[in-house]
């Protein structure tokens, strides 16, 4: 029976099979099918706020908000940064790390006080999600086979760059692509979703190079892959609550210590109303969600809604639900990813992607903010959420010129584009089939092959 399961996703786990890359030549179709996987635009925050991040495709863009600046990158190893796709950014909890990785198998590790890459690590496989622990001592990813590995940065100062460390396996999901990782506000858990529906809370190791064999729980309920973690801090509760969203157009809040659903957000049925052509075709799957510090509101992203959906969570009755929605009137800007930090009260948003067909151009990038969340008023149903005019945003023209690459975009290539980031994002966590003839050709030129010592 798990054997079945293991072939039956050899694309997405890339498993194994003893072949070496010679046993046949990769055709050209096939490499072209591979280089045209679309890469949704990313976007992560500093804690404080003091510089942004945007990655789309192989391109990593940093400003500076503090002194207003585009910041240049320092990568000893040389080359390019990233050769593939970036599928995940995202800064520690302090902000003095910065971690990046995706499909060219390598995970960087960024010291943001001079933007140097202080760590390169190898991955057998095309990274999926990634997470530093609180203390900054750890960084984990997860690759496509569903193994969640940690690297222990051992000294770190912020001031020269360390040997290329290497990663040891931490705990797996067995075949099964990780879509997110999450830490929780007090450290002690890592918990990793799943494109099989499931949520795993984890023990997080005293030494974690002994890997995790702790499991605390599991969150079982979502119908669809799960596409997303995020978690609320309450004074009562130091672990965190955690909410998810995924491809069953819900978002979900649980209790981590024993696994339970605490309540469900119904927010396809929302997204119907807003957006009539939304509910065709899985339209509504939940792409990125962000809490907002200081307040109760959860920032919901969904496939095919121009804006983002803020949820209110009651955590007296630890109940979600709908408080409204924050449209970008005279744009088609449906946000593949979303950030916030715990200073600012500002709600960061990029819509984009990267190899896409359809257009002239082979990426493109469009940020915007949201303004209006006030610490003093954690009230939902007070909060007056503002989309800024370009002019408006923290860095101006500046940032939007290194973080989008141009000031402006013309309104014909950003539709063209936005049609693409749909259909991105609609395919991203949906499963391939292939027939048995292709999944043998594609085993036979993996060329991820283990060395053998």
């Amino acid at each position: 029976m798990e054997g079945t399961k293991m072939d039956a996703r050899v694309d997405e786990c890339e498993r194994d099979d003893g072949n070496t890359q010679e046993d046949a030549p990769m055709e050209e179709s096939e490499q072209n099918n591979k280089d045209m996987e679309v890469a949704p635009a990313l976007v992560s925050v500093h804690p404080t706020q003091s510089s942004v991040a945007v990655a789309l495709g192989s391109d990593l863009r940093v400003f500076n908000l503090l002194d207003n600046s585009a910041v240049s990158l320092m990568d000893e190893s040389g080359g390019a940064y990233h050769n593939d796709s970036i599928r995940c950014i995202k800064y520690g909890t302090n902000g003095k790390l910065f971690v990046s990785a995706g499909d060219d198998k390598l995970v960087k590790v960024w010291s943001t006080d001079c933007w140097r890459c202080i760590s390169t690590v190898v991955s057998e496989k095309r990274v999926s999600a990634v997470a530093i622990s609180n203390d900054g001592l750890h960084v984990c990813f997860a690759d496509k086979f569903g193994v969640v590995w940690v690297v222990d940065l051992p000294g770190f100062d912020g001031t020269k760059a360390s040997l290329n460390q290497k990663a040891v396996p931490l705990l797996a999901h067995y075949c099964s692509i990780i879509t997110s990782l999450e830490f929780s506000p007090d450290g002690r858990f890592i918990v990793s979703a799943d494109r099989d529906f499931k949520i795993r809370v984890t023990v997080f190791p005293k030494k974690p190079l002994d890997g995790a064999h702790e499991i605390q729980s599991f969150c079982l309920g979502h119908t669809e892959f799960v596409s997303c973690l995020a978690f609320i801090c309450t004074p009562d509760s130091p672990q965190g609550i955690l909410v998810s969203g995924g491809g069953d157009s819900t978002v979900r809040m649980w209790d981590i210590i024993s696994g339970s659903l605490l309540d469900t957000c119904e927010v396809g049925t929302k997204v119907g109303q807003v957006e009539p052509n939304a509910t065709e075709g899985n339209c509504s799957t939940v792409t990125n969600i962000c809490t907002i510090p200081e307040c109760t509101l959860i920032a919901v992203a969904i496939q095919s809604l121009r804006g983002i959906m803020l949820l209110t969570c009651d955590l007296s009755s630890r109940t979600l639900s709908v408080s409204k929605v924050v449209s970008i009137d005279g744009e088609n800007f449906v946000p593949t990813s979303l950030g916030s930090s715990i200073s600012g009260g500002l709600l960061w948003m990029v819509t984009g992607a990267s190899k896409f067909r359809g257009s002239d151009v082979s990426s493109l990038s469009r940020v915007k903010v949201i303004s209006g969340f006030k610490k003093s008023n954690p009230n939902a149903s007070e909060q007056e959420p503002t989309v800024l005019a370009d002019s408006e945003i923290p860095g101006g023209a500046k940032l939007l010129e290194k973080l989008q690459g141009s000031i402006s975009i013309d309104e014909k290539v950003f539709l063209a584009a936005a049609d693409a980031v749909k259909t991105a994002m609609c395919n991203l966590l949906i499963k391939k089939q292939y027939s048995d003839e292709k999944r043998e050709f594609r085993k036979r030129t993996r060329n991820d092959k283990k060395s053998k010592q």
